[in-house]
Order: structure tokens, then C-alpha cells, then sequence
């Protein structure tokens, strides 16, 4: 048994090849992950393997080596970019005479230092917990120690015991709290509905550019920076279309390959925006040269939430860090699907270029959802007609011989007909008396 360390961010870093087609890239990302997390990266372990090792993971002999490397650098932590068993980690800890984090284990620790909100710190303490919970059984002296003394004898409870009953009550208490939060959201995207308000959410790899891209499109003031998961919390900020009409721009975290299950639970909540969502703007980094296995990426997690089915725009933003060398095309446009409608739209957020592109290719999305009405209004529809104005649905006005105001629109067939319930007015009555009789 040993004492584990309770700080330090000296780094062994351990990446083995399983015969993997993204060996290389994986390993960038990994190193890139350690220092995300504030590790001082001292050196990096490769090796083959077919299978993992029941015991280490590593294998007994690749183990010994990475031991030998934690001596030599005083090292005080040992990163596997894996996932481990609980008892592979323990095995490993006892080796090592250091800590070992698990891949698992290092992206949660950056989600607990980038959380901002209350929201985003109780979801990243709750996905904490669940991953703890599977390895209590540690190195640590005092958890093998009976309660004893004066007054304390009795059943004779385990400090192990006692910390996983205290760890229940918290998760139980977290889990409670999350409801009330996805309760307080689904009240939020229930008065969307009625509103007719579509939401559009940016979705994409971490560090893809979607807060970048979110803060040029809605003056968000976001948090954004070049690296892995610079922001966590979720925003949601009213964005402006060609045609007058508003949508709701919902920016979320980013994903990440093989992003562990304890996150995607615990950031359920949050990403039930990406579900619910009309369009899904999903951002690509058009400068990375493994943005086909990043996309793929997406669409895995993508399917997992269950927002497979939402319609998607492909966003390739960063074109302006392509080599205008002829070989690519460094203009922003718009590329057209086989249903007409855009299916790909080339930009750069940090310049400003293509967001014009952008904001036209969502309303082209989301036309089919709005009707095209003529009505009639009477006098007496003043309410009703300062309401369309106001929601940017009216295209064309006139006025008939008796005075009153034909008016054509374009606007959610469910929206127009809620506004003439407000005013008292029968809608169908009204699209009628604008039509010319046959």
C-alpha cells in the first residue's frame, strides 16, 4: 500500500497502438489532452499491442519500462490515453508508486476546470462521482481502517463503506438537482414552441470554432480560445435571418472521440437542445486534415443522443488557414444538396467571411416550415396586424376599395393561427376573404 500523491502535474504520458487505422492522429490529440489539463508532459510511452493486458493493461513488460521512466523523471502522474478497469488502475498505482489517470479520468478533470456555471459544475461533479464510484477500492491506508474508540465501535462500518454510502447520497443529490435543471429547460424550449421560435444548435469536434462562430453571429460574448473544450456551459442567444424572421442559436459543448459515457449522461440536459433542435449546424475545422474521421466522430455521439434525425447543415469554418495554392478553394460559399436546399457552407468566423452565406443558407433551411398566407383584415385587426409586423412576417401590403388591408405573409402556419386566437379573429376566415373567387 502507498500514500497517493495528492497534487503535482509532472506527466509520463502512455499510448499504445492496438492496431488502430488513427494511431497517429489519436496520439496528437492525446498530448494535446495532457496539456489541456496543465500536465508538464515529460515523455511519451508507445508500444503494439493485439490485446489489452487482464492485469496492467500495458503488459507486465511495458509497465516495468514506464516505471523505470517514472523514477528517472520524478514523475508524479501517469497518463493512459485507454480506458482502464478499476482494478487495472489499482494494479498499475501499486507498480508505478504514482497516480495513474485513465483517458476517462483526464477529459473529466478538464471539464472540471473549464465549468463555469452552476449547471455545468453540477454536471461535471456528477460524471466525477460516477466514474469515482467504480474505484474506491484504492491504495490508500486509511480505507482498509475500522471505525474504533470511545463511542464510535459498533457494526464496525469500513471507511470504504462509508465513503461509498456518502458518495450515493451525493450522486442522488446531484441527479435531483440536474431534474429541476432539465425540468427549468424543458419550460424554456415549451415557450419556444409556442412561439413558433425555431432553434438551430451549433454542434461539431471541440475546437472546431463553434463559440467563435456563435459570438459572430449573435454578439454572444462566448468564451473562446484554441483549445480543447474552452467552454462547457450552454448559451442561447436570438439570431437574426434574411427573410425577418428570429431563431434561437443554441451553442453546446464540443465532442470528442470515444467521450466518455459518465459525460453524456451527466450533460444530458444540456445536449437535449442538440435533440430538440430544428437544424443542426454541425461546424468542421475545413483546416484539418482528419476532419472526415472528426466528422464521423460527431455523428457517433450524434446518434447516441439520439439527434441523428435532425437535420443538419455543414458548417467548414477556418477557411481562411487553408493554403491558397490553387488545390483549394479558399472562397466562402454555399454548396447545394440534391434536394435543392443547402447542404455545406464554406466560411471564416474569426474574418467575418461567409456569415452573410450563412444566415441566408439557415432561413433557405428552415423555409419550408413557414407558410405563405395572403389574408384580409378588417379594421378591427389592428392588434393582429401590429403582431405580424412585429415578427417581420409581412412582405407586401395593400389596400382594397373598402379600405381594408390585404396583407401577404410569410410565417408558421401553427404561429399565424395562435396570433388570431389572441385577437379573437378566425384565421381560417381570414385566408379565405383575401382569395379571389374562382
Amino acid at each position: 500500500m502507498f500514500e497517493r500523491p495528492k497534487s503535482g502535474q509532472k506527466a509520463v504520458l502512455v499510448h499504445l497502438d492496438f492496431n488502430r487505422w488513427d494511431y497517429t492522429e489519436a496520439h496528437t490529440e492525446f498530448v494535446e489532452l495532457a496539456r489541456s489539463a496543465g500536465a508538464d508532459v515529460l515523455c511519451v510511452v508507445g508500444g503494439k499491442r493485439d490485446t489489452p493486458d487482464p492485469r496492467y493493461y500495458l503488459g507486465s513488460g511495458k509497465a516495468e519500462s514506464v516505471r523505470e521512466l517514472v523514477v528517472e523523471h520524478c514523475a508524479e502522474v501517469v497518463i493512459v490515453n485507454h480506458d482502464l478497469s478499476p482494478s487495472q488502475e489499482r494494479n498499475l498505482e501499486r507498480l508505478l508508486q504514482a497516480r495513474v489517470l485513465d483517458r476517462a479520468g483526464l477529459i473529466l478533470d478538464i471539464f472540471a476546470e473549464r465549468a463555469r456555471s452552476h449547471e455545468g459544475q453540477l454536471q461535471v461533479e456528477l460524471a466525477q462521482l460516477e466514474h469515482l464510484s467504480t474505484r474506491l477500492v484504492r491504495g490508500w491506508s486509511h480505507l482498509e481502517r475500522q471505525k474504533g474508540g470511545i463511542g464510535l465501535r459498533g457494526p464496525g462500518e469500513t471507511q470504504l463503506e462509508t465513503d461509498r454510502r456518502l458518495l450515493a447520497i451525493r450522486i442522488k443529490s446531484l441527479k435531483k438537482r440536474l431534474n429541476t435543471v432539465r425540468a427549468r429547460r424543458e419550460l424554456g424550449r415549451q415557450a419556444r414552441r409556442r412561439a413558433d421560435a425555431p432553434t438551430v444548435s451549433l454542434v461539431g469536434y471541440t475546437n472546431a470554432g463553434k463559440s467563435t462562430l456563435f459570438n459572430a453571429l449573435t454578439e454572444g460574448g462566448v468564451y473562446a480560445a484554441d483549445q480543447l473544450f474552452a467552454t462547457l456551459d450552454p448559451t442561447l442567444r436570438q439570431l437574426k435571418l434574411p427573410t425577418g424572421d428570429n431563431v434561437v442559436l443554441a451553442d453546446t459543448v464540443g465532442f470528442i472521440r470515444d467521450l466518455p459515457h459518465e459525460l453524456i449522461a451527466a450533460f444530458r440536459a444540456t445536449l437535449e437542445e442538440t435533440e430538440q433542435a430544428n437544424l443542426l449546424l454541425h461546424v468542421v475545422d475545413a483546416a484539418d486534415e482528419e476532419r472526415g474521421d472528426r466528422m464521423r466522430d460527431v455523428r457517433e455521439v450524434l446518434l447516441e443522443l439520439g439527434a441523428d434525425a435532425v437535420p443538419q447543415l455543414e458548417v467548414f469554418n477556418k477557411i481562411d488557414l487553408l493554403d491558397d495554392d490553387g488545390a483549394q478553394d479558399t472562397t466562402p460559399r454555399v454548396v447545394d444538396g440534391s434536394n435543392g436546399l443547402p447542404a455545406r457552407v464554406y466560411l471564416s468566423a474569426q474574418q467575418g467571411a461567409g456569415l452573410d452565406l450563412l444566415r441566408e443558407a439557415i432561413a433557405r433551411r428552415l423555409q419550408p416550415d413557414l407558410a405563405e398566407l395572403t389574408v384580409h383584415l378588417p379594421p378591427e385587426a389592428g392588434r393582429l396586424r401590429a403582431a405580424l409586423f412585429e415578427r417581420g412576417a409581412v412582405h407586401a401590403e395593400r389596400a382594397d376599395d373598402d379600405g381594408t388591408q390585404i396583407i401577404d405573409l410569410r410565417i408558421p402556419r401553427g404561429q399565424f393561427d395562435r396570433l388570431c386566437q389572441q385577437a379573437g379573429l378566425d384565421p381560417v376566415a381570414l385566408v379565405r376573404a383575401a382569395t379571389p373567387p374562382h
